[in-house]
């Protein structure tokens, strides 16, 4: 049974998975506008898969989740490999700017958007928590059937229906 607060249906997949789907994640994150030496919020962080690599590129990095072993599984990782300018909190992402201690450039929510009930509450508590000229970046599932999004031999991902681009 999920946490309360908990997003539906973003639970944590099995191991390997987050490799085989996001292979290059630092790339990902550059893309998307992480900028080096900025400040920056992981949200939704789970175990920390896109933590780590937006330890490297930020200047100083913070983990929000709602579940606290997701987040010692991110500090682990981090601490693997050679990273210390993390923050790990555990806490509701709708009140992610009373959870980060100040405002920053950049905040990242991968895989876990098609989770949200209330997508404008969540872009109001992470509007208030950038700087005026911050970035707020979603990565999400396809627009495709949950049938057509195939990783590691399996269909993943939320419901088809679940997904914010087929949603009414």
């Amino acid at each position: 049974m999920p946490l309360p607060g908990f997003f539906e249906g973003t639970e944590m997949p099995n191991t390997g998975w987050w490799e085989a789907l996001w292979p290059d994640p630092a790339a990902v994150l550059l893309k998307v506008g992480l900028q080096p030496k900025c400040d920056a919020i992981d949200l939704c962080a789970g175990d920390g898969w896109f933590t780590v690599h937006i330890a490297k590129i930020a200047r100083y990095a913070y983990a929000i989740d709602i579940d606290a072993a997701m987040l010692a599984a991110a500090r682990d990782r981090l601490a693997q490999n050679g990273m210390a300018n993390c923050d790990f909190i555990a806490g509701d992402a709708y009140q992610v700017q009373r959870l980060c201690p100040k405002a920053v450039d950049f905040v990242f929510m991968a895989n876990a958007f098609h989770g949200v009930a209330d997508r404008t509450r969540l872009a109001s508590a992470v509007h208030d928590a950038l700087k005026p000229s911050g970035l707020f970046a979603v990565v999400n599932w396809h627009a495709r059937p949950r049938e057509e999004t195939i990783v590691l031999g399996e269909p993943r991902g939320p419901r088809t229906e679940d997904r914010p681009q087929n949603r009414s």
